[in-house]
């Protein structure tokens, strides 16, 4: 059996209480707690900081760990010639050569009769420049020729 529609709307209590022919206000959702808009948004927002922060700290290791390795390969490297005779100058050249030209570096010699050390101390580059300064350093020795 069908039901009629005995003197009511057909709009189902969207227009009650207004008058006949006019429009209805455009409808808004129902928010009974007050409203959240926008709230997607401030969470997107919030993670997106934290994981631009943890990418950022990673390429902060990655350039540490490479600078150390540099470290070790510029000292080795410099010792290899301040271990020739008569060659205690151009070890700094040499150990600048062996790494790459963006990265700063220092060199000490040191060592005796029979052997030599260099230490490499590398710069590590800040991802934040200004932030913060961190510093690697790697010896190596060598027997004199």
């Amino acid at each position: 059996m069908r039901r009629r529609n005995r003197g009511r709307s057909r709009d189902r209590g969207r227009n009650c209480g207004r008058a006949p022919g006019r429009d209805p206000e455009p409808r808004r959702a129902h928010r009974p707690d007050g409203g959240d808009r926008g709230q997607a948004v401030i969470e997107y927002g919030g993670w997106l900081v934290l994981l631009l922060f943890v990418a950022m700290a990673a390429v902060q290791v990655g350039l540490a760990v490479y600078a150390a390795q540099q470290a070790g390969t510029a000292a080795r490297a410099a010792a290899r010639v301040a271990s020739q005779k008569e060659a205690d100058t151009g070890y700094e050249t040499a150990g600048r050569a062996a790494m790459s030209s963006w990265l700063d570096a220092g060199f000490a010699l040191s060592g005796g009769a029979d052997e030599v050390t260099v230490r490499a101390t590398v710069t590590v580059p800040s991802v934040v420049p200004g932030l913060f300064s961190l510093r690697t350093s790697k010896s190596a020795t060598m027997p004199r020729d």
